[in-house]
């Protein structure tokens, strides 16, 4: 398909399979983790419904791997999942817990 002159075709996102879903929830959980036990947080786009649902339950599945409460906080473009106790020092960010 042609396209005018100076446009590009809009960028559209494949959804995730169940497959690749669940391998993503694993491996993500796996590198959240790591980050919250050392940094306190993780911060990362999360720009589209989707990607927003898949952080947050990487989230939950972080909170009960280490057992403590964690939270995510989504604004439309990021996301951030931190400990329930660090979650004040998330501004502008709404709550997704």
């Amino acid at each position: 398909m042609t396209h005018p002159s100076g446009t590009r075709p809009a960028f559209r996102r494949t959804p995730l399979n169940a497959e690749e879903r669940a391998r993503s929830e694993i491996a993500f959980s796996q590198l959240v983790t790591h980050h919250l036990t050392t940094q306190g947080r993780f911060r990362i786009t999360a720009d589209t419904p989707e990607m927003v649902d898949l952080w947050q339950t990487v989230a939950r599945r972080v909170g009960e791997t280490l057992r403590r409460p964690v939270v995510s906080y989504a604004n439309g473009r990021d996301i951030v999942i931190t400990f329930a106790q660090e979650a004040a020092e998330a501004p502008g960010l709404t709550p997704q817990a």
